[in-house]
């Protein structure tokens, strides 16, 4: 309430059946008591309509106020309001709080949310409304994508989503990321070590972590020193190789396997093939023993795990 430098009247509370006289008063202390009970009044009118609570229009504290000001008024004293509530738009009396660019009664200035009063806390402002910590990170701050819950300091953003911090973790082990970073799958975040485990592909020779290089063959991968024959374990120098259930194998190898192996001269068979008794041969390879000479399959003897012709075999064995 601004008082101008006027002697000024008792508050009612004071008053008796004689008046007093101004001069009684020292102004400051008018000024003082004035001020306390506009004050007064204006908190008590701003609760009670808050509050919802019915005043009769005969005694309500506005006509009260109206009426002071009046008499005030009548003796020459004029009191101006310290502003326009911003929550209930009644003219402010006594205390005022300024905030968000506006003028509020004390216990007006409560939290959007929830109501609760913010004159002796601190608030948080958005889109021109109040809020109390609580409400205000409920409904704006960012959430963690581990617990769901809001973040409130620090905010980490990876796999575009945030995080509190502390729950950025392996998704495995749980351990906390460091300096070496993450590897992502699926969505979650992974330690390099966990990660390689779970998912990086194994040597089909050694079966170890191929994290390097490597060569893809066989449905799998190897390590470049892991491809090799299966059989004798050297590497296939001309580039080409036989898979035989899966492994690779050299050509030598490989017929041996097959039983393609020539029983002459011990190379494999990859053309025409002679086979005679439970044996492969090459056609240049299927000779007499004795005399060398090429066989007709069905005019050959056996004897000894070796082969003759007939005019051969009768001579040395009949």
């Amino acid at each position: 309430v601004s008082l101008p430098e006027v002697g000024a009247a008792a508050p009612p509370s004071a008053m008796s059946s004689s008046p007093i006289p101004v001069a009684e008063l020292p102004r400051t202390a008018a000024a003082q008591q004035l001020d306390e009970l506009l004050a007064d009044l204006g908190h008590m009118q701003s609760k009670l309509s808050g509050q919802g609570v019915a005043v009769p229009v005969e005694s309500s504290l506005d006509n009260m106020l109206g009426s002071l000001t009046r008499d005030l008024q009548e003796l020459g004293i004029r009191a101006a309001p310290a502003g326009i509530c911003g929550g209930c738009r009644k003219p402010i009396a006594g205390k005022v709080l300024t905030a968000l660019g506006k003028t509020w009664h004390p216990e007006h200035f409560t939290c959007a949310c929830c109501g609760q009063g913010l004159d002796s806390q601190p608030f948080f402002e958005q889109g021109g409304r109040a809020f109390c910590e609580e409400d205000y990170h409920q409904a704006f701050s960012p959430r963690c994508a581990y617990c769901a819950g809001p973040i409130r300091e620090k905010v980490l953003t990876a796999l575009d989503q945030t995080w509190h911090p502390e729950h950025f973790f392996c998704a495995h082990c749980g351990k906390v990321f460091g300096d070496e970073g993450f590897l992502e799958r699926s969505g979650k975040p992974y330690c390099r070590q966990d990660f390689l485990a779970l998912f990086a592909p194994k040597c089909q020779g050694c079966e170890r972590l191929v994290t390097d290089n490597y060569l893809s063959a066989l449905k799998g991968v190897w390590h470049p020193e892991c491809f090799v024959c299966t059989e004798c374990l050297s590497g296939f120098a001309g580039g080409s190789f036989f898979e035989l259930e899966g492994r690779p194998y050299c050509e030598l190898h490989f017929h041996q396997r097959q039983g393609t192996i020539c029983h002459g001269c011990g190379r494999p068979v990859t053309g025409r093939c002679i086979t005679a008794a439970g044996r492969k041969y090459h056609p240049e390879h299927f000779t007499c023993t004795y005399c060398l000479g090429r066989l007709q399959k069905g005019t050959f003897r056996e004897w000894g795990d070796k082969m003759y012709c007939q005019a051969c075999h009768d001579k040395l064995f009949l």
